[in-house]
């Protein structure tokens, strides 16, 4: 989620009320209503809009703030107006580092580019950080992508999708590997 989109969504004076309630504590729907004196078709329908952003959770008829998805999202807005790390373009061309400039805030990735081309060379470097020759279990994969985005699922998917992972499904477990991009040794630290 950009900076803007996180500061539209909260700047709705139900959503935010709804937000504040549930950062609280966990609470039912009609419990949000009674803290904040909002109707319940408004309640629902500002649950449902911070559902969709990733920044509440559901446990059952609970519903809570997710505070990892939180502080993902006010790290990523602090991040916005930071260059990029020059960590980030390492062994890329000066082409290629253009386009990271674009959608990397320091090690932050600020959003996926929507243009394919420009999406594969965020992927490129993104793949970078598998090493080649070893197994990843799907919480390592999205454990490393979380670190830039947390938006990892999709992250995941693209990298899968464009032949830089691989995976397959062994005892019950997703195993994915480096299958494509570049070989760079990037620098320490």
């Amino acid at each position: 989620m950009t900076p803007h989109a996180l500061l539209r969504l909260l700047l709705d004076l139900d959503r935010l009320a709804v937000a504040g309630a549930l950062a609280a504590r966990p609470m039912t729907t009609d419990e949000v209503v009674a803290a904040t004196g909002r109707d319940r078709r408004v309640v629902l329908t500002a649950i449902g809009d911070l559902r969709g952003a990733g920044l509440v959770a559901a446990d059952g008829d609970r519903y809570s703030i997710d505070a990892v998805a939180l502080r993902a999202a006010a790290q990523l807005a602090a991040d916005h107006d930071l260059p990029m790390d020059p960590a980030i373009g390492f062994g890329m061309t000066d082409d290629e580092q253009g386009v990271l400039a674009r959608y990397f805030a320091g090690r932050t990735l600020t959003g996926i580019p929507s243009s394919r081309a420009k999406r594969l060379v965020v992927l490129q470097r993104l793949a970078l950080e598998f090493d080649v020759g070893r197994r990843y279990t799907e919480r390592d994969v999205n454990a490393i992508l979380f670190e830039f985005n947390p938006d990892w699922s999709t992250l995941r998917r693209h990298l899968v999708d464009e032949g830089f992972l691989d995976r397959d499904h062994i005892d019950d477990e997703n195993l994915y590997w480096r299958s494509g991009g570049r070989v760079v040794d990037l620098p320490p630290g």
